[in-house]
């Protein structure tokens, strides 16, 4: 059951996902257990790699430091859920 809409915060934990050109190492020692990786191959062209993590603004902001100092351009950047029940949906499959 949906109640009212979650308001965003800059401490509160929600989920973005984050999209970078090339393969980011699954190893890299900056990853933790709340960003899942993902791989991208479509019709011959460059890969690209797709963060989705569930962090607060100021982990936002580490993060694209992070990719910012590894010479990684963004190719986008989006606010997916705020909503515990989804966050805890998108993030399923690692539990």
């Amino acid at each position: 059951m949906k109640k009212g809409k979650t308001k965003l915060t800059l401490d509160q934990e929600v989920t973005y996902q984050i999209k970078v050109p090339g393969e980011i190492s699954k190893s890299w020692p900056g990853w933790d257990d709340k960003i899942r990786i993902g791989f991208n191959h479509r019709n011959h062209t460059s890969p690209t790699t797709t963060l989705t993590c569930i962090i607060d603004q100021a982990g936002l902001h580490g993060l694209l430091r992070s990719l910012y100092s590894m010479g990684l351009p963004l190719i986008s950047v989006n606010f997916i859920a705020c909503d515990p029940e989804d966050i805890r949906y998108i993030t399923k499959d690692k539990e």
